[in-house]
């Protein structure tokens, strides 16, 4: 029972944010993919497959950032920086649940398998890019989108430009609220040496998070504009911006723990885009 705890220590069974995070783009774009008829088990498996795979992501990058998570106060009593789960025992953790994951895609069609390979590679090599990269969560914003072009493979079998576009718009959300999480580490990152967005950016930080939310809300709101997917989903962006303010009242002061708060909140902003696609095709 003690294993178990400590394994659903590991994959943050008790912090789903990050899944919700990344499970709500994608499920609107297999909303527009399917043009509001996306199929119970594609659903299923966006949803199962999001949650295992956020979870095989979180047992790497522990194993990854081990050295650098014991200099850092929030991040030092991980199972793994702690020593209570070993680096072999936490990439087997990862392993079972990526395969897992794997099988489910394996139900859908050979470009979806193929973009679900490239998606893994993509996020086994985030955590390196803090070692040399000025902004990680940058990359962080493609392997956290690759959701989008993997359901329009799913549901169409090919990945047209308004994929590419979503995942665009979402890379910038991604960086919003990735670095109002960098903003709550940044004195401890400095002391070990890795690089983030919230460092990158310096005084800016704030100006940055909140463009990074402008030009997100802009482009999906032109990518249902261009859908027609009118007013349900108008009110859904209106309340993605109203979102967006509030965060801005939460981190312009740069507390470390409103801008915690401001990343927890995120997936509701993600919901409410969501809820308007739903919406939007529900009632044409």
């Amino acid at each position: 029972m003690e294993r178990l705890r400590l394994w659903l220590a590991l994959i943050r069974w008790d912090k789903p944010v990050g899944s919700l995070l990344l499970l709500w783009p994608s499920l609107s774009a297999l909303w527009m993919a399917s043009d509001g008829r996306p199929g119970w088990w594609l659903v299923l498996v966006f949803i199962a497959g999001t949650f295992l795979m956020r979870s095989a992501g979180c047992a790497i990058n522990d194993v990854a950032d081990q050295d650098f998570d014991r200099a850092v106060r929030r991040t030092a009593q991980r199972p793994v920086t702690s020593g209570k789960v070993s680096t072999r025992e936490a990439l087997l953790v990862g392993a079972v649940l990526a395969l897992i994951a794997f099988g489910l895609v394996l139900t859908t069609n050979a470009l979806t398998i193929q973009m679900s390979v490239a998606a893994l590679l993509i996020a086994i090599a985030y955590p390196y890019t803090k070692r040399w990269l000025a902004l990680p969560q940058a990359y962080l914003g493609v392997a956290f989108s690759f959701g989008i072009p993997m359901a329009f493979a799913a549901a169409r079998g090919e990945v047209p430009l308004l994929a590419w576009v979503l995942l665009l718009g979402n890379l910038f959300w991604v960086l919003a609220y990735d670095t109002e999480y960098a903003m709550v580490d940044r004195e401890d990152d400095l002391k070990v040496g890795i690089k983030t967005s919230a460092i990158t950016f310096g005084r800016a930080d704030v100006a940055a998070v909140m463009a990074s939310y402008a030009a997100f809300i802009a482009i999906w709101a032109a990518v249902g504009w261009a859908l027609h997917l009118g007013w349900p989903y108008a009110l859904g962006v209106a309340a993605a911006v109203a979102q967006a303010v509030h965060h801005y009242t939460l981190i312009r002061d740069r507390n470390p723990t409103q801008c915690l708060r401001a990343f927890r909140l995120n997936h509701y902003l993600g919901l409410a885009l969501f809820v308007g696609v739903v919406a939007a095709y529900a009632l044409r």
